[in-house]
C-alpha cells in the first residue's frame, strides 16, 4: 500500500505526440505510505499557435501561455513527481506519449509503470458502455467546476480513484491495477478479450477504424506478438500513436505459414485499399523492358495487356509507370558504359556518336567501334538481376504449405505465378483453376518466387 500514485492530465495543441506540443500540465501526486497527497498546475509555452478549436475546448489561450514557462522549466519537478510513481491518467497512452516526447526534447529520458484509468472502469463496471471521463464523473458523482482543464481532469481522475477504494476496498483495487499494468500496451478503446483469443501462429490481421473503415492490413509469424508491438511504445512514433488511437476493431485470419499469410496480406490489401498500407496497394498499369539478342533491335517496353509473365523468356524489370522503366534503364547505361542510342533512350544518326560517346561514358557501338553483339551481350548481363523467371513447371501447381504441428495444410494454386487462390483441399483446387481469373501482380510474383524455392509443388490438372 506504500505505492505512489501519480494522477496525470495534460492539455495540447493536437493530437500527435511527436508533432503537437503540450500547453498545460498538472498532477495529483498520493503517498500511498502516508496517505499525504499534493497537487501542481502549470501552464507550458508550446513555442507553437494553438488551434482556434482547441482554444474553445480548453479556454486556453495564445495570450495565456505566451509568457508561461517553457516545459523545460517544469520538468524537474515533474520528473520528481513521476520518481517511483505509477503514472495514472485516462486514456494514459495520451498522456504518456506527450509526456515521454516533452522530455525527450530536451535530451531526457523518463519511464513510469503506467495505468489508464478507463481500463479501471471497465473492469470494475463491464455492463457499462461508456467510460469516458464525464460517463465516469456523472456515474460516480465526482466534482468538478469545469472540464478539460488539466487539474481539473487530474483531480476528477483522483476522485475516481477514492471512490472505488470506497466501493470495493483499497488492496483489491490496488490489486486490480498491478495486474493492468502488467497489459499497459493494450488500448483501452478496444475489447480485452480479444487479445486473449488472439492466436500466436502464422496469418494476417486486420485494424477497422470507425464504422468498419479499413485503416491497416498486416502480416505476422507471430499474429498476437506482432499486434502487441503496434501499441507497446507508439508514443515514440506518431505513425503508430496515430493508428492506434484510430482502431476501433481487430480481425485476423490464421495461415498455416508465412507463405500464406504473405499471399492473404498481398491479396487484402490490393482488395481493401487500406489507409495505412501504401506500397502494396493495386497498381493500375505495369511494364517491362523485352530484349533479345537475337532480335537485334532495342529493348521495347511491353505493358500488362501485352504480358505473358512466366511464359516469355525474355522479360526485364517489372515497373509501376515508363518513367520507372527508363529511368532504371537509364541508369544502368551509365553504370555500364552502354549506349543510349541503340538503347532507344536518344534519338542518333547511323554512325554519329550518342551524348554518352562524346564523353566518353559509351564505347562507341554507335559509330563501329563496338561490335553490336558484344554491347548487347553486356546489357543482358547488366539486366540478368532484374529478369522474369519463366514459369519452371508444365502447367499449374499447388504449393503445399503444412503448419508447424501438422494439424493445418494449405494448397496455394498457381499457374504461370498467377495467383489463383488457396485451398485446404485437393477437391478446391480444380475448381479454383475453373473459376479464378488469372492475374499477374509483381508483389505476388515475389512471393511465390519464394514458396517455388521453399514448398512442395504438386501439379495439378483442370477438370
Amino acid at each position: 500500500m506504500g505505492q505512489r500514485w501519480l494522477f496525470l492530465d495534460v492539455e495540447t495543441t493536437g493530437s500527435t505526440a511527436t508533432r503537437d506540443r503540450v500547453t498545460e500540465v498538472a498532477w495529483v501526486l498520493l503517498d500511498g505510505e502516508t496517505g499525504q497527497v499534493s497537487k501542481e498546475s502549470h501552464l507550458v509555452n508550446p513555442d507553437a499557435r494553438i488551434p482556434a478549436f482547441i482554444q474553445q475546448l480548453t479556454g486556453i489561450t495564445d495570450d495565456m501561455v505566451a509568457d508561461a514557462p517553457r516545459f523545460s522549466a517544469i520538468a524537474p519537478r515533474l520528473a520528481a513527481a513521476m520518481e517511483g510513481a505509477v503514472f495514472v491518467a485516462h486514456n494514459a497512452r495520451f498522456d504518456y506519449g506527450f509526456v515521454k516526447n516533452e522530455f525527450k526534447r530536451i535530451g531526457q529520458s523518463v519511464r513510469a509503470p503506467v495505468l489508464c484509468s478507463v481500463k479501471l472502469s471497465r473492469l470494475f463496471f463491464p455492463a457499462e458502455k461508456r467510460h469516458n471521463l464525464d460517463a465516469v464523473m456523472a456515474r460516480h458523482q465526482l466534482q468538478a467546476d469545469s472540464r478539460h482543464r488539466a487539474l481539473t481532469d487530474a483531480d476528477l481522475i483522483y476522485q475516481f480513484w477514492l471512490d472505488l477504494q470506497q466501493r470495493f476496498g483499497p488492496q483489491k483495487v490496488v490489486d486490480a491495477a498491478k495486474s493492468l499494468i502488467s497489459q499497459s500496451s493494450w488500448p483501452s478503446h478496444l475489447d480485452a478479450d480479444a487479445l486473449d483469443e488472439m492466436p500466436d501462429t502464422p496469418g494476417v490481421y486486420i485494424f477497422y477504424g470507425d464504422k468498419r473503415f479499413t485503416l491497416y492490413v498486416g502480416k505476422s509469424k507471430h499474429l498476437r506478438q506482432r499486434v502487441l508491438s503496434h501499441f507497446s511504445g507508439d508514443h515514440a512514433h506518431g505513425k503508430e500513436l496515430s493508428l492506434s488511437m484510430q482502431v476501433r476493431q481487430i480481425e485476423w485470419h490464421e495461415t498455416p505459414g508465412e507463405i500464406g499469410a504473405l499471399l492473404l496480406e498481398t491479396s487484402l490489401v490490393k482488395q481493401l485499399a487500406p489507409s495505412h498500407n501504401v506500397r502494396l496497394r493495386r497498381n493500375k498499369s505495369l511494364c517491362a523492358w523485352r530484349f533479345s539478342t537475337e532480335t537485334n533491335a532495342p529493348p521495347s517496353l511491353v505493358w500488362t495487356q501485352d504480358l505473358d509473365a512466366g511464359a516469355q523468356d525474355d522479360l526485364y524489370g517489372l515497373f509501376t509507370s515508363q518513367r520507372h522503366a527508363q529511368t532504371w534503364l537509364t541508369a544502368l547505361a551509365e553504370t555500364h558504359q552502354l549506349c543510349k542510342g541503340r538503347l532507344g533512350l536518344e534519338k542518333v544518326k547511323p554512325k554519329q556518336p550518342c551524348f554518352g560517346r562524346q564523353l566518353r561514358q559509351c564505347k562507341g557501338v554507335c559509330v563501329g567501334e563496338e561490335a553490336p553483339n558484344l554491347h548487347d551481350l553486356r546489357l543482358l548481363a547488366a539486366m540478368v538481376d532484374r529478369k522474369v523467371a519463366t514459369w519452371p513447371f508444365a502447367g499449374p501447381v499447388g504449393f503445399v504449405e503444412r503448419s508447424k504441428d501438422k494439424t493445418q495444410t494449405a494448397i496455394h494454386v498457381v499457374d504461370r505465378w498467377c495467383y489463383l487462390g488457396t485451398a485446404t483441399q485437393e477437391g478446391e483446387c480444380a475448381d479454383l483453376l475453373e473459376t479464378a481469373r488469372p492475374q499477374f501482380d509483381p508483389d505476388i510474383y515475389r512471393i511465390l518466387r519464394k514458396a517455388a524455392k521453399e514448398l512442395q509443388a504438386v501439379p495439378l490438372q483442370r477438370g
